[in-house]
């Protein structure tokens, strides 16, 4: 699948070097002619929703690095397109933004928690052909994404699932060292 889409798996070729993309996998929000954008969902970040946004003081919730973009921005994931207005679908049950204000008044109503709500702070971004360009050159193995791997409770193993997910040779990468020379 060389042709980026909204709802594709972008999961790092296992020797891909670049620190912010090693060993991620990034479910595709959004592509257009003009480019691309994205959000690693396997990389925790430190600390929780309550840390970044204090009037949730009680919400618990991990925050994950999304990308190396914009890093100061706030973004989130979630599976209730009925709750929260605004949001765009990415993939079967997997919806991109909306009312924020809404979502912040759902968390502390407790009728939202971290099965349905995934934040990211940052995000990936890809200019004008470029993401056609690092495909090209096999630096991201692609899937097409599914709810289940994307709001995986263990987000660690997203990436080795990610690649079990597609069988036959890619289920070996899962075992293969992060440098080879260093075998």
């Amino acid at each position: 699948m060389l042709n980026p889409q909204k709802g594709m798996l972008l999961i790092a070729d296992p020797f891909l070097k670049d620190p912010n993309f090693m060993r991620t996998v990034i479910l595709l929000c959004d592509h257009q002619e003009d480019g691309s954008i994205g959000f690693v969902i396997n990389r925790h970040l430190t600390y929780t929703i309550n840390e970044i946004v204090p009037e949730l003081d009680d919400i618990r919730i991990p925050v994950f690095y999304g990308g190396p973009v914009q890093t100061d921005t706030l973004h989130f994931l979630h599976v209730c397109p009925d709750q929260i207005p605004g949001s765009r679908e990415v993939t079967d049950g997997v919806y991109w933004g909306g009312d924020f204000e809404l979502v912040k008044d759902l968390l502390r109503k407790n009728k939202l928690n971290r099965k349905d709500i995934r934040f990211y702070v940052g995000y990936s971004g890809w200019g004008i052909n470029q993401l056609s360009e690092e495909l090209k050159g096999e630096s991201w193995i692609t899937a097409m994404a599914n709810q289940d791997l994307v709001f995986n409770y263990k987000a660690e193993e997203i990436w080795k699932e990610s690649l079990k997910m597609l069988g036959g040779d890619y289920g070996m990468m899962t075992n293969f060292p992060i440098d080879p020379q260093l075998n």
